[in-house]
C-alpha cells in the first residue's frame, strides 16, 4: 500500500487547523469564571436539559424549563468550556476529539444548541482573536473558480470507495424524502428515489428534454432523468472521482446517449437548455457567489424554463452571527461551504429574472437520513469495510461530523428545502 493510502483523510484533520481551539492554560485561568458561564448556559436552554457530571465530580442539570431533548455529558475538565466559548463548535469538536469531554450521544446536545439558539445567544461561537482567525482562514477558501475545484477535491475525492461503503446504492449524498410518516421500515434507497422524482417532477419534463444538472454527484439523478424520463441530461461536476463514477454507471445502465458528464464550473456553463436541477450543490458556492449561481441558471434557461433547486437554509435570524463565525463545518468538512440564508438567495434568484414558487421544507428527513448514514458508517467501521488508510482520528471526525448535522436538523435551526425557479417567457 502506498504511504498516500495509509494516510487517507489526513487532509482533513491535519493540526494546521487547530491553533483556534484554547489552550490548558487559559482554562486554568478562566476557571473561577466558568460557574458564570454555566449559570448562563442554564437559562440559555429553554427547552430540553443537559445533565452533565463536572470536572470535580458533582452533577447537575441544565435547562429542563420546558419539556425538549435530554442530553448526558460527562467534563473531564474545565478545558473544553474555554475552548467552547474562544473558539466555538470547532474547539467543541477538538476538545471531544481529544476525550475532554464525552457522552453515550451527541446528537441530542447538537440539537439542544439549535433548538435554543435564539435565548443561547453568542455561547458556542468563535469570540475575539479567534473568531477572526478563523474567518481569515476561512477567507482563502472562498470559492473562487480557481479555489472551488480544490475545495471540492477536499472533500469528495476522498474517494468513490470511501463513500461506497456508508451510502446507500444509489450513492446518494443529500437528504432523502421519506414517506410521512416517517418509518424505519422504508429503505434509504427507496426515499432517495422519491427526493429525486420529487425535484424532476417540478420540471415538466418531456421525452427528449435538454435538462442540465449543476453538481452530479455520482450520477444518480442523471440515471432517473435519463432512464425513467427520457431526458437528455448534461451533468457536470468538478470532481474527478464522482465524474469517473457517474461515466461508468451511465454506460452500465445502457443510458451513454442520453447522459453526459464534464468537468466543469457552474460559471463557464455554455448553451441553452429546457430545465435545470441542483442537488445540494449551492452551500459549496459561498454567499459571495450566490448573484453568480442564479446568473448562471438564468443564462442556461429558455425562456419560460424551469429550475429545480434543493438547498440547506440556516434560520435568517442566525444568519448574520452565522456568516461571522467559521465554524466546524466550514474549518473540517467543506471549506468555502456556507448554508443557504433562505430570503437572500431568493432575492438573488429574483433579481435574475427567476420567479420562486412551491417551496417544500423536510428537515426532519434530513436528520433521518444522517441517522441512517451513520449507522452505516459505524457498521463499515466495525466490519472492516471502510477502505484502507482511514485512521481513528478521520474517523471521529467524520462520525462527530455526521452526529452534528443530525442534531441541527433536529433543532429545528437548519432545513432543506426544495424549490422551483421559472424563467420569464
Amino acid at each position: 500500500m502506498t504511504h498516500h493510502h495509509s494516510s487517507r483523510g489526513q487532509h482533513l484533520t491535519r493540526a494546521d487547523r487547530r491553533f483556534a481551539t484554547g489552550s490548558g492554560k487559559i482554562a486554568h485561568l478562566l476557571a473561577p469564571r466558568f460557574r458564570s458561564l454555566l449559570d448562563r448556559i442554564h437559562h440559555g436552554i429553554a427547552e430540553g436539559a443537559i445533565h452533565a457530571t463536572l470536572p470535580d465530580g458533582s452533577r447537575r442539570v441544565f435547562g429542563g424549563h420546558r419539556p425538549g431533548p435530554v442530553a448526558e455529558v460527562e467534563l473531564k475538565s474545565w478545558r473544553p468550556l474555554v475552548q467552547l466559548v474562544t473558539a466555538g463548535s470547532v474547539g467543541w469538536y477538538r476538545a471531544w476529539a481529544e476525550g475532554a469531554w464525552t457522552s453515550p450521544d451527541p446528537v441530542p446536545l447538537f440539537d439542544l444548541a439549535m433548538r435554543n439558539r435564539h435565548p443561547l445567544g453568542e455561547i458556542g461561537r468563535a469570540q475575539g482573536l479567534f473568531r477572526i482567525f478563523n474567518m481569515i482562514w476561512h477567507g482563502f477558501r472562498q470559492n473562487s473558480p480557481t479555489n472551488s475545484r480544490k475545495n471540492i477535491a477536499f472533500h469528495y475525492d476522498l474517494g468513490n470507495d470511501f463513500y461506497r461503503s456508508w451510502l446507500d446504492g444509489s450513492m446518494s449524498y443529500s437528504s432523502a424524502l421519506f414517506a410521512e410518516p416517517l418509518s424505519e421500515a422504508e429503505p434509504l434507497e427507496a426515499a432517495q428515489h422519491r427526493k429525486i422524482t420529487a425535484l424532476l417532477d417540478r420540471l415538466d419534463l418531456r421525452p427528449g428534454a435538454k435538462l442540465l444538472e449543476i453538481g452530479c454527484g455520482w450520477g444518480g439523478l442523471a440515471e432517473v432523468a435519463a432512464g425513467e424520463y427520457g431526458a437528455e441530461i448534461t451533468g457536470i461536476t468538478l470532481s474527478h472521482e464522482q465524474k469517473a463514477w457517474a461515466d461508468q454507471r451511465i454506460a452500465k445502465a445502457g443510458l451513454s446517449g442520453r447522459a453526459r458528464f464534464e468537468i466543469r464550473d457552474y460559471r463557464h456553463v455554455q448553451g441553452t437548455y429546457d430545465a435545470v436541477a441542483s442537488v445540494e450543490m449551492v452551500e459549496a458556492v459561498g454567499e459571495k457567489y450566490w448573484p453568480a449561481y442564479m446568473a448562471a441558471i438564468a443564462r442556461a434557461l429558455k425562456p419560460g424554463g424551469k429550475a429545480a433547486i434543493q438547498y440547506i437554509e440556516i434560520d435568517d435570524a442566525v444568519f448574520d452571527s452565522y456568516r461571522r463565525n467559521a465554524d466546524f463545518i466550514q474549518t473540517y468538512i467543506f471549506p468555502g461551504g456556507m448554508l443557504i440564508s433562505e430570503s437572500r438567495f431568493r432575492a438573488a434568484a429574483e433579481k435574475a429574472g427567476l420567479r420562486w414558487e412551491n417551496r417544500t421544507g423536510f428537515g426532519r428527513h434530513y436528520a433521518e437520513t444522517l441517522k441512517r448514514w451513520r449507522r452505516n458508517f459505524d457498521a463499515a467501521v466495525a466490519e472492516g469495510r471502510l477502505p484502507h488508510g482511514f485512521d481513528d482520528e478521520f474517523i471521529k471526525l467524520w462520525r462527530f461530523y455526521l452526529m452534528y448535522c443530525e442534531g441541527g436538523f433536529n433543532g429545528g435551526g437548519i432545513d432543506v428545502a426544495q424549490v422551483t425557479l421559472v424563467k420569464a417567457e
